[in-house]
Formats: C-alpha cells, structure tokens, sequence
C-alpha cells in the first residue's frame, strides 16, 4: 500500500522560522543584520554575534602577518587582536578578511567592518581597491581563504599546542566517537568539544553552526577553551573542513579514521576525491599519528598511504590489527565486549549507545585515548559512563509499550546498519519514518528508500529538509527506489509529504514490543522549508504523537 499526503505548510511564506533568509553568523558573504548593533544600554557589556573569542590576546603587528603571508606591508601598520571572515561579528582590534563568494564579495562589506571596529583587512586582488576605499591597511593575497587559518593561529598565539586535540573523521559516527571520546577525556582532564551538535567549553555549551567551524572561528574556541583551563578537545573533522581550510593552522595529537561511504556526493566529484579529502588529515601538516579501522576497506587503503604512524583497530577481531574487540555482546540498548591491546592487554568496555556500530565507535575511541597516554581501563570506564549522544539512536520514552528511537542516519549504509541494529532487539514489528535532504546528493536517495522498504516491516518516507527543492521530487527518487525492492521482499511503503503526519502515522502502527525509528534529522531543531527554517524536534514531535495515542 502507497500513499501521499501533501504538506500545506509547503506552500506559502510561514511567521514560525528559526533563521532570517540572510545566513547565519559565519557564513562566508556577509550580510548586515538590523539586530546586530555593537551599541548597548550604558555600562551593559557589549554582545558580539558568533562563538566566544579569548579575553586575554596580546596585539600582533600587522607588519608581521604580512611578512608570514610573503605579502607586501602596508604603508601604515596596525596592532591586531582578532581575525574573522563575517562582517558582522567584527571587533575592535580585528583584522577582516574579505573573502569571495559565490555571489557577493566580502570586500562589498569592508565599510560595516571599518564601522565595527576592523583594524586592516585581507583581501584578493578583486577586492583590494574596495578594501582601500575604507582607508584601512590592506594585506592582498591570491587565496585569503587559504591563509586565515594560519593567520588566526598565530594571532590567539598557537593556542593549539597547549591543548591535547583528537579529531575524528569518517563518514558515520564522528559525533558518537567525539563524545565517547571526550567521556574518556572527562576522567583525568577538563575537556572540550567541537562537532555537529554543539561546542562544548568545560560545562558552557554553545550551538554548533556546522561540523567543523571555519578556521577564524575554531582558533578563536581554542584560545577560549586554554584560558579557561581546558587541557584536551575532542572534535569532528568534515571532509568540507579539510577541503575549504578549516583546519589550517591545526596539527592534531591524534587523528581517528572510522569509515567510508558515499556521502557528499555534491561537494565531492566521486569516492577517489571524498577518499583525499579525508586521507589530508593523516598527513604531518595535520596530525601526529592515526587511529584506522582496519575493519573498512578504505581505512585498509589508509594505513598503507597515511604519512604519519598509524595505530589500527577492529571491532570485527581481525588478527592484523594492532587493538581488537572480542567476547562481543550486543544487548538492546549497548553492548559489552573485552578490548585487546597489541601487548596483550585486555580491558573490559562497555558501548553505551546499541549496534554492532557502536562497538566500532566505543573500541575507536579507547585505542584514540590509549595511545594518547590515557590508561585504557579508566578511559574506557569513563566512556561506559556517557549518558547517550543527542540524536543518536536518541529513546523517546512517553510510558510505550514499544521501542520508539531518533537517530541521525541520512546516508545509506546508515540507515541500513542501524535497522539492522534494531532489528536484533526488535520482537514484533519494524517501522521507519525516513526523508532525504534537498540541495544534497541525490544518488542517494533512491538507495534510501530502497533500504528503508526492504529492512523495516513499514517504510514511512516523508521530507526530511528539502531546501529549495519541491519535496514530493525528492520523495519520487526514494519511492522508485522502495519500488526497486521485489514485492515480497519489501515491507509496507507509505509516503506522507508532512513530515509530523508521517511520525504519526508510523505511531499510529506500533503495537507491544514493535519499535519506531524516525530517522535522518537526529538532534536538529528545525525543518529547512524553501529557505525558511520552522522550528521541528524529531523527538519533541515523536513524543507528542506517542502521547495522542495514550489518550
């Protein structure tokens, strides 16, 4: 049985929205916001928009970032005491870079900077004679994007070095892994966090604008985190962060490779370049040493290509593998297994999230510690103790008598590996709520879909956040997918373009000991409609619906 129910709330402008048409801070074209004046009431302290800068920065000569960029020096120099590509998050003291976009300059908005307290500004040639208009000193490089890292390094005072930094990266499970292991972390060291779902400085959380902050922003957040006492940060590392520079200026302690599988497929050309992208990290202009699943054909490829020392792992017990998982036990709700070290240790863990997955994502992030000097024992007591991850195979438990999950899955082999996982603590019925994201891969979606029907015994596919795309096209490519699926090999398939009314429905169809997964958005607040942001909590509405049906 097919069928499709529209989404009203597709057509027409809405009040409800989480974000203005103009981007949000740290977007690279800047665009002046109303509401973002640096004036205040007298003797209230001045509120800058984008993340928290130090408080304590000793000024650089401009004359010096000049001489490490090989650009000319200005006719007049300049003390500076911060960096940032947004016009709008300027502060006195700042150099600004002015940055092409792919419709707006950033020179276009040198004034608001100058306005705002910028000192000087860096630029690209097609910027250079706006930037001067301001009567600023200018630094004119080819790519400024390329040289902010650096610049931002060196004007919060490297303040990298003081900190232990373990980034992680992979297709799936970068967001478990860090906070698994900042959990570990958390046993001997005031800890930091930096991923999709929020930044974290010792208990401060801030909202994460994107997995990887832009290099400006992310020099800044480790300056913060040294002067506040944070000793380690455990962060996500994107491909996008790899490629567009986010990451210049950084060379992390350890550098974790989990897996691969396409993802991104509209940023990157095909798997051989998503496959760069990922392999720059284990590289010494960016790590120290690499922690690789040996379990994933490309982490195979990585040990033997990697230019740095690298420590391998496997949750599959694969004997050439420097530290194994074995005794695995997956239960409903985490999994137990004995970690096995290259020297024959043996130390007990616990995966605090289910899936075979999970077990991958708890060994990664012991051996991560381990090698790091931590003992392997506390650190995996201490990730045993992480109280779940948002999003992430995230319980809704409104007094059910049914399973009923959120979790982040939006690729693939994704949604395939975590239906499997439930399917193993599942005793009656399976039923999936899942969309794809618009302005994003599309080859995706029709294996989606296809996986969706044929793992789960009702496949509810709806919007995910369609963007500008017309989301019944997007539902078309994963029904043809569903469809792909011979009939009796595929379970129910009903599409609902309303994405609350598909929750609902899949609700609406579990009975004792069924589970419901609503997949794809994970910890996501909003639901991105034609450009306009609504406020949607897969969790919030998931409960709410579970309630209705509680009478």
């Amino acid at each position: 049985m097919t069928t499709i129910t529209p989404d009203p709330r597709n057509h027409g402008p809405s009040a409800d929205s989480l974000r203005s048409e103009a981007g949000g801070p740290g977007t690279l074209t800047a665009v002046p916001h109303a509401d973002q004046s640096q004036t205040t009431q007298k003797g209230a302290p001045v509120t800058y928009p984008g993340p928290p800068r130090p408080v304590q920065v000793s000024a650089t000569p401009l004359a010096e970032l000049a001489d490490q960029l090989g650009a000319a020096r200005p006719g007049q120099d300049a003390e500076v005491t911060g960096i940032t590509h947004d016009s709008r998050a300027v502060r006195p003291g700042d150099l600004y870079a002015a940055l092409p976009g792919a419709r707006l300059h950033g020179a276009d908005f040198v004034t608001q900077a100058a306005g705002l307290g910028a000192v000087a500004v860096l630029t690209d040639p097609t910027g250079a004679e706006r930037a001067a208009a301001t009567g600023l000193p200018v630094l004119v490089v080819d790519d400024p994007r390329g040289q902010m890292g650096e610049l931002a390094a060196t004007i919060y005072g490297r303040p990298g070095r003081d900190l232990l930094q373990i980034g992680i990266t992979g297709t799936s499970g970068k967001t478990t892994t860090a906070y698994l292991v900042e959990g570990g972390l958390k046993t001997v060291r005031s800890t930091g966090l930096i991923g999709t779902v929020e930044m974290r400085i010792g208990d401060e959380r801030i909202k994460s604008e994107r997995t990887t902050p832009e290099a400006t922003d992310l020099q800044a957040l480790f300056a913060v985190m040294r002067e506040r006492g944070v000793e380690a940060v455990a962060m996500e590392v994107s491909s996008h962060a790899l490629v567009l520079g986010r990451v210049d200026g950084c060379v992390f302690d350890i550098a974790v490779f989990n897996n691969l599988s396409p993802e991104h497929m509209e940023f990157h050309s095909d798997m051989e370049d998503y496959f760069r992208a990922k392999a720059q990290l284990f590289t010494p202009e960016r790590s120290k040493l690499g922690v690789i699943n040996l379990d994933d054909e490309y982490g195979r490829r990585l040990t033997k290509e990697a230019t740095v020392p690298v420590v391998t792992f496997s949750a599959e017990g694969h004997p050439d593998a420097d530290w194994r998982a074995e005794d695995v036990q997956v239960g409903p709700m985490d999994s137990t297994f004995t970690v096995v070290g290259p020297k024959g240790e043996r130390i007990s863990a616990r995966s605090p999230l289910a899936g075979p997955f999970n077990v991958a994502n708890t060994l990664a992030s012991v051996v991560a510690l381990a090698v790091a000097g931590l003992d392997p024992q506390e650190a995996a007591d201490g990730i045993a103790a992480v109280p779940g991850v948002p999003g992430r195979l995230e319980r809704v438990d409104a007094g059910q008598p049914y399973l009923a999950v959120v979790d982040y899955a939006h690729k693939t082999d994704a949604v395939e590996s975590v239906l499997r996982a439930l399917r193993k603590v599942t005793e009656g019925k399976l039923h999936i709520v899942l969309g794809c994201g618009g302005d994003r891969d599309t080859t995706k979606r029709a294996p989606m879909g296809a996986a969706a029907a044929r793992l789960a015994d009702t496949a509810v596919l709806t919007s995910d956040n369609p963007r500008s795309e017309d989301p019944l096209a997007i539902l078309a490519a994963m029904l043809q997918g569903a469809a792909s699926v011979p009939q009796h090999e595929r379970g129910e398939v009903q599409v609902f373009e309303d994405r609350a009314a598909a929750i609902a429905a899949a609700v609406a169809r579990a009975r004792p000991g069924d589970t419901v997964l609503v997949a794809g958005k994970g910890h996501e607040q909003g639901q991105d409609i034609a450009g306009v942001v609504r406020p949607f909590d897969d969790r919030q509405v998931l409960r709410e619906a579970i309630q209705q049906t509680q009478g």
